[in-house]
């Protein structure tokens, strides 16, 4: 029988760390989600994030990639908003 979920990681900075009040989530998603189906996902649980969405960029396992990118079991994604400060 063949898996129909992966395991994937995470990691949450700036405001959507701040939303959520931990750095770091495990998800168990369908084969074949994207990096956008989980960015979904956070703001289906978090509204709030909607206003982020267009200024986040995305990084899977330290590279940055497009949000068509599809996750494979034990991938590590990356949510970068945009950082303010000097």
């Amino acid at each position: 029988m063949s898996q129909s979920f992966i395991t994937i990681t995470v990691k949450l900075f700036a405001v959507y760390e701040e939303v959520y009040g931990v750095s770091e989530l495990v998800k168990q998603v369908s084969l074949e989600t994207t990096v956008n189906d989980v960015l979904d996902i956070l703001i289906q649980e978090h509204p709030k994030l909607e206003e982020w969405r267009n200024v986040t960029r995305f990084g899977v396992n330290f590279q940055f990639v497009e949000s068509n990118t599809i996750l494979k079991e034990g991938d590590e994604l990356v949510f970068i908003p945009p950082v303010s400060g000097g």
